[in-house]
């Protein structure tokens, strides 16, 4: 039996963000899907972190706004250079070292629906925060925007609880 070819594997989508819940998702992922497979996985992995505009991250405006603005940036993209570093260091320590890693500016749940679009993903990967209905409502979830709106298979990765 011949094997696959990395350009004719499906592609799995994997969203982070600061959260343990997604760096849980993602290490579960590798654990369940890749690390049993070291020299061949199943999927072509794709790690996504959506990093919110400054404007969206800041919501000001008047005067000042517009100075505030580039610390904001730079902060933000501090941040998400750390997710990135954090998921390569959960993936190095798994082994795969083949992951593709992308930053995307935007709404978070419409980051992961277009990944999914632009690399004709099979699966889409997220962590479940675990929201309850009101927060859910407020805030909006990712997880539950994706499973309705995302071409593929989604995931949704629930970190269990720690007893304590």
């Amino acid at each position: 039996m011949a094997t696959a070819s990395i350009e004719e594997k499906p592609v799995m989508i994997v969203g982070v963000d600061q959260s343990d819940h997604s760096m849980y998702a993602l290490e579960w992922t590798l654990d369940q899907f890749f690390a049993s497979y070291a020299s061949n996985p199943p999927f072509r992995l794709c790690v996504v972190h959506a990093k919110p505009s400054p404007t969206s991250a800041v919501c000001l405006a008047g005067p000042g706004a517009a100075e505030v603005l580039p610390y904001v940036e730079t902060d933000l993209k501090m941040i998400a250079a750390g997710v990135i570093q954090r998921a390569k260091q959960i993936c190095l320590s798994k082994s795969v070292t083949d992951a593709k890693f992308e930053v995307v500016e935007g709404d978070p749940r419409l980051v992961m629906c277009d990944a999914v679009d632009k690399h004709v993903a099979s699966v889409l990967v997220v962590g479940s925060h675990g929201y309850g209905a009101i927060k859910r409502a407020v805030l909006g979830s990712v997880s539950d925007y994706c499973s309705h709106h995302a071409h593929c298979t989604v995931m949704i990765v629930k970190k269990p609880k720690t007893k304590g």
